[in-house]
Parts: structure tokens; sequence; C-alpha cells
């Protein structure tokens, strides 16, 4: 195999590059560089080829760390939801994999860390006994003796839940377990409507966020990223904000993100009050048609735990996502390859106490901007139930 590796500067042949792979993933997009450049981070965009033609592409994001001025610092390099490439070919991959290891020396990086979204089992349904994708077991198999270990950093989700779009509505909603086509229905029935929303809707979009980061005890970033992280995407065509409303108020909203034949279940947000009339149901079943109608043949709801365990916190999530028809995927997740060994291990023990403080400072600041918001907690102000 001759590869030719290349940059590539301009969004439109970076996306026209990613859409010639298989699988391609938003966050592997110009837009998601462009958005994560405005918070400290650096994209850079390759592409290998073969006889003219892309057989893999990475982009990957450096950050210095911890000193943004640069004194003491060192590259970190990530390669979100990528590098995007036929992972079944092992040659290929092999390829891909000591390119990367190669530009983090060159960079003078302390680690290279990628997470492609490889399956290692998939459950179709969700509930059924897990079946092992032989290109993940066999790539685990690569990076192990490649040199990669598993991250002890998981910055997206591990596993997911995706829906096959490709069925008609009516199967579609066949596939549905009975609980969750009756709540659909039943949001219809109690006037729960759902309409496509805008950029004008954001700010209510950040409060209802607010409010449910709060009440569901996960942490959230400052307003002003978010109106970037749905702006932007937004205006490139990449997402798509939904809203559930009773008697002409929001009650409940997603953004949907999509790129190439897949639609993501990005950010749900929800209030407390009108709960009973199953605002959410509704709006995943609308998300879905919507996703349908715009060409796209997979609807991933964007994370799940590791395994359905009743104790595990997410499983209320898992239940009401699964609950759709989806499948169970677990995929690989995130590997880093440490090029300096020492200052990697540094790096292992003190990131998770620094993102643990920050973690912790912003939660109290969200939750005192929805209590200023409300009156008071969330439980006890203008939408309580």
């Amino acid at each position: 195999m001759t590869l030719t590796r290349r940059t590539v500067t301009q969004q439109e042949e970076w996306d026209a590059a990613l859409l010639s792979l298989p699988e391609p993933h938003v966050l592997q997009t110009w837009m998601w560089g462009e958005l994560k450049s405005k918070y400290g981070w650096l994209p850079q965009r390759w592409v290998w080829d073969e006889g003219g033609r892309p057989k893999a592409a990475a982009q990957i994001l450096e950050r210095r760390w911890p000193d943004r001025a640069g004194r003491l610092a060192s590259r970190l390099l990530y390669v979100p939801r990528g590098p995007i490439l036929d992972w079944s070919d092992a040659d290929l991959s092999t390829a891909v994999l000591d390119a990367l290891t190669s530009i983090a020396r060159e960079r003078g990086a302390i680690f290279v860390k990628i997470d492609p979204e490889v399956p290692e089992a998939v459950s179709d349904p969700a509930d059924a006994d897990p079946v092992p994708f032989a290109a993940g077991v066999r790539l685990r198999s690569d990076l192990v003796s490649l040199g990669w270990i598993p991250s002890s950093e998981q910055v997206q989700f591990r596993s997911t839940l995706r829906l096959d779009l490709r069925d008609d509505e009516v199967d579609l909603l066949a596939r549905m377990k009975p609980k969750a086509r009756y709540n659909v229905r039943l949001a219809e029935r109690r006037g729960v409507t759902v309409r496509v929303g805008n950029e004008d809707d954001f700010d209510e979009l950040y409060a209802m966020y607010a409010e449910t980061s709060v009440r569901d005890g996960f942490v959230i970033r400052p307003k002003a990223y978010y109106l970037d992280a749905w702006g932007l995407p937004l205006r490139d065509g990449n997402a798509q904000p939904f809203l559930a409303e009773v008697e002409g108020g929001a009650v409940a909203a997603l953004i949907l993100f999509h790129f190439g034949s897949t639609a993501w279940y990005f950010y749900g947000m929800s209030r407390a009050a009108h709960r009973d009339r199953m605002p959410t149901h509704l709006l995943q079943w609308e998300a879905m048609r919507w996703a349908k109608r715009h060409g796209m043949t997979t609807y991933d709801f964007w994370g799940a735990p590791d395994r359905a365990d009743p104790k595990d916190p997410m499983f209320g999530v898992y239940r009401f996502k699964a609950g759709f028809g989806a499948s169970f995927v677990q995929t690989l997740g995130a590997w880093d390859y440490p090029v300096r060994g020492a200052a990697y291990r540094v790096y292992a023990v003190l990131l998770p106490r620094v993102l643990g403080l920050l973690r912790r400072r912003q939660r109290r600041r969200t939750q005192l901007d929805v209590e200023g918001a409300s009156g008071g907690p969330p439980w006890t102000g203008a939408h309580a139930a």
C-alpha cells in the first residue's frame, strides 16, 4: 500500500474528503474544528491518499497544557471520533496509526488521543445478547501491540444507542417498545406540539439546559460556549433545534447534529412542568422523522452506560433511548499513545484533579444562575411541577 499524506486547508475539500470515507463523524468536520479553535484548540487536518483518492482522514486538535501563555507548556493531541477510515483494512489502519504517532513526536506532544467510533459489540435490540464486532476486536489487539493504551479520560461516551431509519414510519413505530409508542401517542393526544427552532430560541434553550443540568446533576459550560456550539453548526447546515410546546410554551427541546447519513441527538433539555404529557417522547419521534425526510439513515442517541445496570446513574437515560427500538453499541472508546512516558504519567494524575475542580465550580455557577432566573432553587420556582 502506497499512501501519501497531505494537509487540507479548505473547508469544502475537507468535508468532501470525509464524505467519501466510511461513516464520517460530525466531530471530524471543519465546522467542529473551527468551534474548538475558539476555545484553545488548534485544528490540523490530514488526509491519506492512495492513487489520488482519500483513504483516511484525521482532524487533530492540538492544545498546550497547562499554561496558555506557553510557559512550561506541553502539547496534547486529540482526534475526536477519528480518524476516519475503513477499520476492517488492517494495513491501512496500521499505517494511519503509525503516522499519528509520528506526527505526535514531530509536534513534541506528551501523547496523542484517538477515539474512533469502532464497535466492539452490538446488541440488536438493545436488550439482546451482545454480538462481537470483528473489526473492533481486531483493532483492540492491534492497538495494544502498537503501544497504545486505553485512556483513563474518556472524552466522549464509549457506548451509544443507534436506530436504523431506513424502515418506513409504520415499521419504526412497530419497533418501539409498547410504552414508548404509547407515550408518543399520549403526547399528541394531550396537546404537545413540536416545532423546528432557530437561533432566536437559544436563550430559552440555554435556560432549559441549565435547569436540566441542575435537576439531573450534570455539569454544563457557560452560556457563551453553547451560543457558539449551537449557532456555528446551525449556520453551517449541521444542526437543527426542535422544541416541544404545550399551549405555546416550550417544555422540552433537543438539538440534532447531522453530517452525511447520520443524525446525532447531541443536546436534550426539559422543564419540570408538563412532564406527565410525555413531551420528550414526541420530540424524539419528530426529530427522527425530520432526519429520515432529509435523507439520513442512522439516528444516534449519543451516549449510554457501558452496561444496562439499574444501579448506573444513566440507566434511566438508557431505558428511555432503548424504548425507541435502538441497538446498543459498545465502541472501543478512547486510546492514548504516550510519546513522553514520564510527562504522560504526571498528566494522567493531575488532569482528573484539575477537571474535577473546574466541574465543581461550574456546577455551582450554573445552580446560582438557575436560582437567580427563577427566584429560588429550580424545584420551587416558576418551573415547578
